[in-house]
């Protein structure tokens, strides 16, 4: 499952959700600003952290300037907590899957949420192809070689 933890008003937030739309790759959106994190949203973000609280807290979010926090002098609990309580410290948009953890939106790293099954659909086919027919086409045409080759192959295999 992938989670985007966003706020409405932020444009990275909206160009993330845009992308997997269009992607059409299944999502659970939690609104930072509406839903109430839990501990467990925290976790799933620090889980897959390799900075722990320094990758999803800003430093220059208005909560955390006026709490004139010191990340390495909190308990973890005291951070979780105040995170809870102050949900806009976070950066946005933070987005979970398995082992990734990607925080704001860069059109390259966000590919790494494509699933495999459809990274192999992208690979196969002709993306960029301006040819209107497609027997026309040299990647369309040797595709299709390829797939007759394996299928040639395979057939000798079960004579």
């Amino acid at each position: 499952m992938i989670y985007l933890y966003i706020s409405p008003s932020c444009q990275s937030c909206r160009k993330t959700i845009k992308w997997f739309d269009d992607e059409q790759i299944p999502y659970t959106k939690i609104n930072i600003l509406k839903d109430k994190l839990s501990k467990e949203d925290v976790f799933r973000m620090l889980k897959n952290s390799l900075s722990g609280f320094d990758d999803i807290i800003s430093k220059r979010s208005k909560p955390f300037i006026e709490n004139n926090l010191e990340i390495d002098e909190m308990k973890t609990s005291e951070l979780i907590n105040f995170i809870i309580e102050n949900p806009t410290v976070l950066k946005r948009p933070i987005i979970v899957a398995n082992n990734l953890l990607e925080v704001g939106y860069n059109s390259d790293d966000i590919r790494a949420f494509i699933p495999p099954e459809k990274r192999v659909f992208k690979r196969a086919s002709c993306d960029g192809c301006t040819e209107k027919d497609p027997n026309t086409c040299d990647y369309h045409n040797s595709s299709i070689l390829l797939i007759d080759e394996i299928k040639k192959e395979f057939e000798k295999g079960r004579a």
